[in-house]
């Protein structure tokens, strides 16, 4: 039946039934039902929230990897720059709650649930949200190894022993960014052995990898508490490691002085914000596994607001204790600023003799090893669920009997032995962020499109209309942050993360026009049909400002 717009309904009985009730009718024969020998195109539904709460877990020790290039950037009010930024990623996380709650049958996380806001408006918009998240979450695979291997190999070793200093040299890569180079050396062969084992784990399915997660998860978390709580209770925190709250400058000669709160100042906040929020944001991955979860409507709430509440706790607690127990000159100290010193010096914080301080290295080295766990989960079943919808290329589409997105992990494990290559990580990471704030908010701004595309559509959780507002302007300061505190950490990281983010064009086009024939898979087409779209012109004045934002803040940013 059409109605008089020429819009096909659906009538039972003379009733009109809501498309989302189609679509979940639907998919229910295969997404409710137990899996079977004949379901190995299927993620398994045997997960809770308290699992997907474990597997996040990892997220905090994302810490670990900036806390030194964020103090090296700010200075001083690096402590105050870790709270607003988890406040930041808190306030964001009810948008994500909201719209994944719309597709209990899908995976894949924040970012497949916002492509289908944007995909009536651009279906090239669309993939660019998919694709952003991606490439922020994959290198986190060989940012986390490689650390953890740096971790390894200075606590064994000393800093200018053989093995630490040897390397061989592949390919000069300066035209992307300055001294970048492809080389093997002893942390890539150490990165790479953590890299294999981590995938190994994830082999056996969600299920089996989140009760390593548990383990790990205790493990890992035990040392990041002791470290940010036993200054407190020492008052081993003078105040003046944290006041005056003004930003790092330099003077002629180069050594780090106080600044002032002028554009200089502002810019190498916004720089620093950049950084910090790349971590903080980290816990929206535990709605990747909607798809996976036994009572979706119930847990997907759940599992990213307890993430969340233990974010909260972990980014404030952990950089305060970091900052008031080193000061300004320790945070400057170069071991520190490139993070190969940061397990040592937090290790140093409880005291004891060297085998408690390598006790504390091994243990931060877990929790390294468990964002690395939480990062192969969530990016593969990005890949899976975008080759599912259409996005891309349908090999990465298959799951193993365990329900193991395998063909996405091997993608992703390519991809990073790829990364482990690269000389400087910190330029992999902020244009991998780049690529994340884009993804940030293009999946928040989704969450008033669907609100006004799909007013009727059940909503396990719905957040008040200023907490969707509210996280819709955090969107645009997000952006804020990329254009003017981008290059911060890298001449050029802006255009290289722009340039990024838009590869996805070709592989779609790749993907819809030449394998699809211009037509999206029969149950995408389920997902995103709709009597009327709503929201109108307003996501294109969106994207303008978007793009205006991003422009100004590049210009105005002024690096000493």
């Amino acid at each position: 039946m059409r109605n008089q717009a020429g819009v096909p309904v659906l009538v039972i009985e003379e009733n009109v039934v809501s498309l989302q009730e189609h679509v979940l009718r639907t998919t229910a024969a295969n997404a409710y039902a137990p899996p079977t020998a004949t379901q190995d195109c299927e993620l398994h539904r045997n997960l809770t929230w308290k699992d997907a709460f474990w597997v996040t877990s990892g997220v905090p020790a994302g810490v670990l990897f900036v806390i030194g290039g964020v103090s090296a950037t700010v200075g001083q009010p690096a402590w105050f720059i870790w709270l607003l930024a988890i406040l930041i990623g808190f306030a964001q996380c009810f948008t994500y709650a909201e719209i994944s709650g719309l597709y209990p049958h899908k995976s894949g996380g924040a970012s497949v649930y916002g492509a289908l806001g944007w995909v009536r408006y651009s279906k090239f918009v669309a993939p660019v949200s998919v694709w952003c998240n991606w490439l922020a979450w994959s290198p986190m695979l060989a940012l986390g190894t490689s650390l953890a291997a740096g971790y390894t190999l200075s606590s064994l070793f000393p800093a200018d022993s053989a093995i630490n200093s040897w390397q061989l040299t592949l390919l000069n890569l300066g035209f992307i960014s300055k001294d970048l180079t492809l080389q093997v050396n002893a942390t890539f062969v150490l990165a790479l052995i953590f890299l294999l084992i981590t995938f190994k784990l994830q082999h056996s399915g969600a299920s089996s990898a989140a009760k390593t997660q548990r383990i790990l998860g205790i493990a890992s978390l035990t040392p990041l508490l002791i470290i940010s709580l036993v200054p407190l209770f020492t008052d081993d925190m003078p105040s003046s490691h944290f006041l005056p709250l003004l930003p790092l400058s330099h003077d002629a000669s180069g050594a780090a002085v106080m600044g002032s709160w002028n554009a200089a100042g502002i810019s190498t906040a916004l720089g620093a914000m950049f950084l910090a929020c790349w971590s903080t944001f980290g816990f929206e991955t535990a709605v990747c596994y909607t798809r996976e979860f036994k009572d979706p409507q119930r847990d997907t709430f759940r599992a990213i607001f307890s993430s969340g509440l233990l974010c909260l706790f972990m980014f404030i607690l952990v950089p305060i204790a970091f900052q008031g127990h080193l000061g300004l000159e320790g945070m400057l100290a170069p071991g520190i600023i490139d993070g190969s010193g940061v397990a040592i010096a937090m290790a140093k914080f409880v005291g004891g003799g060297v085998v408690v301080v390598n006790v504390i290295v091994a243990m931060l080295v877990l929790s390294v090893l468990l964002i690395v766990m939480t990062s192969m989960m969530g990016s593969s079943r990005t890949l899976y669920q975008a080759s599912v919808d259409g996005w891309l290329p349908r090999y990465l589409s298959h799951v193993n009997k365990h329900g193991a997105p395998t063909r996405a992990m091997w993608t992703d494990l390519g991809f990073n032995v790829f990364l482990l290559l690269m000389s400087n990580y910190m330029s992999v990471l902020a244009v991998s962020n780049v690529c994340y704030m884009i993804f940030v908010f293009l999946n928040l701004q989704s969450g008033w499109i669907h609100r006004m595309d799909r007013p009727d559509w059940e909503r396990p959780y719905k957040c008040s209309s200023w907490l969707l507002g509210l996280g819709a302007f955090c969107g645009f300061v997000d952006l804020v942050f990329a254009g003017a505190g981008a290059n911060f950490q890298g001449e050029n990281t802006l255009r290289n993360g722009l340039i990024a983010a838009f590869l996805i064009v070709p592989v779609f086009i790749y993907r819809h026009y030449w394998q699809d024939k211009g037509v999206f898979p029969e149950s995408m087409r389920r997902d995103i049909e709709l009597p009327h779209a709503r929201a109108g012109i307003l996501p294109y004045l969106a994207l303008v400002l978007a793009v205006a934002v991003v422009w100004i803040s590049a210009e105005l940013s002024v690096q000493g």
